[in-house]
């Protein structure tokens, strides 16, 4: 199989880790810098020019898709889903998980757990909003924000009703999120791969730091998920059509609630603290999904036998 990673960085661990692990399993892997994929659009015959070529003979994509380059890289997606390559991670559910906001919708629909959340279009009723997440301390949110960033903890009504004002003056859309004390600066990340849990850290914030991103100095140990832990992070991933994806959960009275669903998650972490081959799964179901496509092309479908003359083909 020729497979495809779409990185802007060759020599990210994650990156180098697909690299290892498809060459290991007698795969051609190559990296693409989906920036500089230029996409040919034509009646019947989409094509991609890199580096000067025309790309063929790719069997699967695995995106890596940077969160600021989420519109061109979803795009680069598209063209080779046009092109009948199988990726790992569909276009649409890659915008999915990238809108918080929407995704959140989504997994509310589909009955997933998540902390009280609540958005306005810059709406003066900040009070009110406040209440409906239980009051303060609330966390705020950037709806852009990535890695950690962008994200507050408001101690007061007070000064959660400041830092809501300062953004909508900044126009930056933002939700309120009920604070989950009893998380005590701890998530878990549930790494889910076609439908399984193939690997989970509990990551853990430095101290004083309520934020548990390993981006923040947060640190990450091997954690074994209760079965609603698993549930829930099946049961999101399945709601963003994600075939890969990095669970986030807090720990709480009530159960396992969703923060956020990623689908370009980090193999670093995830790796070093579980001692898992999470890369090895990842080019598996790749390559999976990419022979099940071959299999099918090579199956020639079934002549339609002639009806007989007494006999109608329409259903009675």
């Amino acid at each position: 199989m020729k497979l495809a990673i779409l990185s802007r960085e060759p020599k990210l661990y994650s990156t180098t880790r697909l690299v290892e692990a498809a060459t290991l399993r007698g795969h051609e892997a190559v990296v693409l810098d989906h920036l500089h994929c230029n996409l040919v659009l034509e009646k019947g015959k989409p094509g991609i020019l890199y580096e000067g070529r025309t790309l063929e003979g790719i069997d699967a994509i695995i995106p890596r898709i940077g969160a600021s380059v989420t519109f061109y890289g979803c795009a680069v997606v598209r063209q080779f889903e046009m092109m009948k390559v199988r990726t790992a991670v569909e276009s649409q559910a890659i915008v999915r998980s990238r809108d918080k906001l929407r995704s959140m919708q989504i997994l509310s629909r589909a009955g997933v757990g998540m902390p009280k959340t609540a958005f306005t279009n810059y709406s003066d009723e900040v009070p009110a909003m406040i209440e409906q997440v239980g009051g303060a301390p609330v966390i705020i949110k950037l709806l852009e924000g990535t890695q950690g960033l962008g994200v507050v903890l408001a101690e007061s009504a007070k000064a959660a009703q400041s830092v809501i004002e300062a953004f909508h003056n900044l126009k930056a859309r933002i939700i309120v999120q009920e604070f989950i004390a009893e998380s005590k600066g701890a998530d878990l990340r549930a790494f889910v791969v076609n439908g399984e849990v193939v690997g989970a850290m509990k990551r853990q914030g430095k101290e004083g730091e309520f934020r548990s991103n390993l981006h923040r100095g947060g640190s990450g140990t091997l954690v074994k998920l209760t079965r609603a832990e698993k549930a829930a992070a099946l049961l999101a991933a399945k709601a963003l059509g994600l075939g890969i994806a990095g669970v986030d959960m807090l720990q709480s009275k009530r159960g396992p609630l969703v923060l956020e669903v990623n689908s370009s998650p980090g193999l670093e972490g995830i790796e070093k603290a579980t001692g898992l081959d999470i890369a090895g799964r990842i080019i598996e179901y790749t390559a999976d999904i990419a022979q099940r496509k071959k299999s099918k092309a090579g199956t020639k479908p079934r002549q339609k036998q002639p009806m007989p003359d007494n006999q109608s083909d329409v259903p009675m």
